[in-house]
């Protein structure tokens, strides 16, 4: 499906539930494609994967990070990352 720029902020709720459908709209300017909008199926995916049992929830959630503050606690753990990392 081709459309104008003006139509497409006109009916932009419109393109973006088509394109959320499957739709592929080209966004045309005085008649020359610019550009090309499409759905993403990430989530589709997320949840694919865990129906197919290659992905599971957590089974409880992540820790906290712990509160370093300010000061030398934070400096000495923010300097014994930094030596990680430059290994």
């Amino acid at each position: 499906m081709e459309v104008s720029v003006s139509q497409f902020r006109a009916q932009l709720k419109d393109n973006l539930a088509k394109a959320k459908a499957g739709q592929d709209i080209v966004i045309t300017d005085r008649g020359v494609p610019i550009a090309r909008l499409t759905g993403v199926a990430g989530a589709d995916l997320l949840e694919q994967l865990e129906r197919e049992g290659l992905l599971s929830a957590p089974g409880a959630a992540r820790p906290a990070a712990p509160d370093l503050g300010q000061g030398r606690e934070a400096d000495s753990a923010i300097s014994g990352l930094l030596k990680r990392l430059r290994r």
